[in-house]
């Protein structure tokens, strides 16, 4: 047995620990089918990525259900591994590229690319689970997987291909959201909206045949850089303004040429002019229409966001919001500019590239999403559970509106679409449905020479939809394998942000009720049961600083979790941030929420030490044999109440987990542990631990058991220190590790120890009976003076407890003497109500009353004066109409609060007085 050291420090403790966890194999995955199955997919992190308080949170709320998961004696897998990222690591890699050799990722070529990206994926794609090692993750570290794993590769073709052979998937040409930035197709998951600061301009088009009543149509448009693409002015074919005009033709500016006018009930009559320029090749609902007037397409802008030579010479080559200034003043100088109304509107930004995205026409790959009715049936019917519940309505509000989902992306870091094309068939004359043109294999034709691999590759969501099964052996698996997907999946708890619902979660949901199993056109609940990648989706929110925003490097409110856990510790980080998380909001951060994970820890540490100080550590080496060493004829109300406090923690903690929401958790041990056992048990027994010898081993045989609990209690959170503890209390003598043993529950905690409720029931009394003592002397600023004399009021009953707990009220409440009252005495003295009677001070042997009745009457005369200066503002008319709301109003509770402060200040001068008649 360890003697405690003084001080905790967690960079000894922690890094010691964690090194005898990965030595010993606890961590260590094994389909023991005799036990319950529990497993968590971690979301696999960025290849390239560094640990942020996003991650930090995430896998710490993964840890605590994992660990858990093994005290309750599970079979438990935690899956680790990494993404490849497409978008972000190829475009890290190209500035590397660019500055260290001024290169493009075209001058070296596709596979010579490649070479470079692997490169760095090997030199820092490890970066991130080091850190996560660091904040204690108990991940299968041996399981780690990767996105670009071969086996997991071939995963993801098999899902291409099968989807292709059952019609979900095609390439079409069709309106996609263009990255600038990254020269990529994205999805419309990708696209974040922002409000921005804008002109709303308003321009003449000229009439091609003046009708005599006008010789022109205003437009407005927010993006006059796209009219040299415009094929058509849009009016509602039912305007009284306009339809007269319908077949007609307009001039179109520059290049100058005439375009028809048409009717479309796309058209607002309502919204600016009522005529809309329409530009079929830059704006999805413009694409529409012009579908159904087959009117032309006209591309301006170019994949780099520049403008071409179809926007003429003086625009070819122009960056596209520099050509919005030229635009507008060529406009200005023709004479059709008719203003500039500045006007905010919504722009979608690419999630990655961060620049406003360019609706573009491109040939893509798309997926027609499958299974979209079962995987609404499976949240609505319960088969898979939001927690908390209200995130099914996001999940299913998406689930009802869902587009094709373009998976195509224009990189070279990836996966690679999985299809061919003929190299002696001219492109646009092939035929997808002939597989002499396109073969679609997982493997590939025989004769490679005589085909082309399509250049683009998947979206990295479409790989990372098929974490749960692929990880686990699916579409191939072995022997093992197979044992190990008939274990795992489905897997138990998916821990995720709210963010990635769309992206992630609903998209892992319709994989597995398609891929896994049969191919089967309809499902039933019980099909769904077993296809579904995860029972039960745990949402968190985001970690924001304490001003609500979100946390960013450029606005430098980010702080580094490496830093914080140097500071704090890992398991002082991992409490705070547990501590400040509601279940499913966003978190407000501060360094200074996050001390209660380091002062938690403290506490913890100097409770234990205090006990292996206390008295002999006695045989505690399993949970029977702390039973056994209780003798229940020896316990008194105290030892009644903290085993009820600790069967009751016990079970509450148990609920957090069965109900999914650990948002209560790091309050119910910290108020169990801080407040129950240190504030008062361990307060009330030190003066057992002076007398009988018998009584004292039965005080300290309690201490051990609840700290025993605790220790198991708190260590799927803080597993580090508990650990230490563990070993140094001598709890480890049958189980050196903690994780390793099966935690009591509520019916095993206290063995056959019966708990008298009345006694709980008294303490509680005398607890309240305490704190009111404490307050009153607290009111007369006393709370540190010691030679404090109170007497008491209250029945036969009442009175007994109190007699038999006298010395015990004494030393809690900081006392010399507690007496009862005799008749008269009481009167005037400042008093308390509580549940066993009435507390009096005597403030006569307690305090100076000449001294404090001076020192109050100054603070009256101050209070007086300021209650004063308020009332007189407030009845001041011009200061309560022209000031601030939020300045009157604060003024207002001002009055309220030291009006309370000034009367209770003239009633304890009351108390004085009485007193020192």
């Amino acid at each position: 047995m360890t003697e405690i050291a003084k001080a905790y420090e967690p960079k000894q403790v922690e890094s010691r620990w964690y090194n005898n966890w990965l030595e010993a194999g606890c961590f260590k995955a094994t389909a023991d089918e005799a036990l319950e199955p529990y497993a968590i997919m971690i979301p696999p992190p960025n290849v390239t990525g560094m640990l942020h308080m996003g991650h930090v949170l995430d896998n710490t709320l993964q840890d605590i259900f994992i660990r858990r998961a093994r005290l309750e004696g599970k079979s438990v897998l935690w899956q680790p591994g990494t993404d490849h990222a497409g978008i972000a690591t190829q475009t890290k890699v190209e500035k590397q590229l660019r500055e260290s050799t001024g290169q493009s990722k075209e001058d070296l070529g596709r596979d010579s690319f490649l070479e470079k990206v692997w490169e760095f994926q090997k030199q820092s794609g490890g970066v991130i689970l080091n850190q996560l090692k660091k904040l204690g993750a108990s991940c299968d570290w041996d399981r780690t997987s990767f996105t670009l794993d071969a086996t997991y590769s071939k995963a993801v073709r098999t899902a291409f291909v099968r989807l292709y052979e059952s019609g979900f998937i095609y390439r079409g040409q069709r309106m996609v959201n263009w990255c600038p930035a990254t020269r990529t197709a994205i999805s419309d998951e990708e696209v974040n909206m922002k409000p921005q600061n804008s002109f709303f301009y308003k321009m003449r088009y000229e009439l091609a045949n003046p009708d005599g009543k006008r010789t022109h149509l205003e437009i407005s448009t927010t993006r006059p850089e796209t009219l040299m693409g415009d094929t058509a002015v849009a009016v509602h074919p039912d305007d009284a303004r306009y339809k007269h005009l319908i077949g007609q033709t307009i001039w179109r500016p520059f290049p100058k040429e005439e375009i028809p006018i048409i009717g479309d009930e796309y058209v607002d009559r309502e919204f600016g002019t009522g005529c809309l320029k329409v530009t079929p090749a830059h704006d999805k609902n413009d694409f529409e229409i012009g579908l159904r007037h087959g009117l032309k397409i006209i591309e301006v802008i170019d994949c780099d966001g520049k403008l071409n030579h179809l926007a003429g010479e003086e625009f070819n080559g122009m960056d596209r919001f520099e050509a919005r200034k030229l635009a507008a003043r060529k406009l200005e100088k023709l004479g059709l500019l008719i203003e500039r109304e500045p006007y905010e509107n919504i722009v979608g930004f690419s999630e990655r590239g961060d620049v406003p995205i360019e609706p573009r026409l491109s040939e893509q790959w798309f997926l027609k999403y499958p299974k979209v009715a079962e995987a609404k049936r499976a949240v609505e019917k319960g088969i898979v559970s939001f927690h908390p519940d209200r995130w099914k309505k996001t999940y299913l509000h998406w689930l009802n509106g869902i587009q094709d989902w373009c998976i195509s992306r224009q990189l070279w870091w990836g996966h690679r679409i999985p299809v061919w094309y003929k190299k002696s068939i001219i492109f646009s004359e092939l035929d997808f449905d002939n597989p002499d043109h396109v073969h679609v294999s997982v493997d590939g034709p025989s004769d490679p020479e005589n085909w082309k691999q399509e250049e683009d590759v998947l979206d990295t969501w479409a790989s990372s939809y098929l974490w749960p099964m692929a990880n686990l052996g699916w579409p191939e698996p072995n022997e093992e394998q197979k044992r190990e997907l008939e274990h795992w999946y489905p897997t138990a708890n998916l821990v995720t942000g709210f963010d990635i619902i769309f992206f992630w979660v609903a998209r892992m949901i319709m994989a597995g009720l398609e891929l896994y199993g049969e191919n089967n056109d309809s499902l039933s609940d019980e099909e769904i049961e077993a296809r579904i990648p995860f029972k039960n989706i745990f949402i968190h929110g985001l970690i924001r600083d304490d001003k609500g925003r979100k946390m960013s490097k450029s606005l430098g409110n980010s702080p580094d979790p490496i830093d914080l856990i140097d500071k704090f510790g890992a398991d002082g980080l991992r409490f705070g941030i547990c501590a400040i998380a509601p279940t499913g909001s966003d978190i407000l951060f501060s360094e200074e929420r996050i001390q209660i994970g380091r002062n938690f820890c403290n506490k913890l540490w100097n409770a234990a030490r205090f006990r292996q100080m206390s008295g002999s550590m006695y045989d505690s080496g399993s949970l029977a044999a702390i039973h056994g060493r209780i003798n229940p004829s020896l316990l008194d109300d105290y030892d009644h109440w903290i085993l009820k406090q600790l069967q009751e923690v016990t079970g509450a903690i148990e609920k957090c987990f069965t109900d999914h929401d650990l948002a209560p958790l790091t309050h119910l041990i910290y108020t169990f542990f801080w407040s129950d056992f240190c504030d008062w048990y361990v307060e009330a027994c030190k003066g057992k631990l002076k007398g009988d010898e018998a009584v004292q081993a039965n005080c300290l045989a309690i201490q051990d058991l609840v700290l025993r609990q605790v220790l198991q209690l708190a260590n799927p959170l803080i597993p580090h220190i508990t650990e230490e503890l563990w070993e140094c209390l001598g709890y480890d003598a049958n189980q050196p590790f903690i994780q390793k043993t099966i935690i009591a529950g509520t019916e095993e905690v206290l063995g056959q120890i019966s708990v008298d409720t009345n006694a709980a029931q008294r303490v509680g009394e005398l607890q309240e009976l305490i704190s009111e003592a404490r307050a009153l002397k607290a009111k007369y600023n006393i709370a540190n003076k010691r030679t404090v004399t109170m007497f008491y009021k209250a029945s036969t009953e009442a009175t007994e407890i109190i007699t038999a707990n006298t010395v015990l009220i004494c030393n809690l409440a900081g006392l010399d003497r507690l007496d009862a009252v005799e008749i008269g005495l009481s009167d005037g003295l400042p008093a308390a109500v509580t549940p066993l009677g009435s507390l009096y001070l005597d403030l006569s042997t307690s305090i100076d009353v000449d001294a404090e009745s001076v020192r109050l009457n100054k603070e009256l005369t101050k209070l007086d004066g300021l209650v004063r200066t308020t009332q007189g503002k407030l009845n001041n008319s011009k200061f309560v109409r022209s000031a601030p709301e939020n300045v009157v109003a604060g003024a207002r509770k001002q009055l309220v609060d030291i009006t309370q402060k000034r009367d209770d200040t003239r009633r304890i001068l009351d108390s004085l007085k009485q007193a020192l008649d």
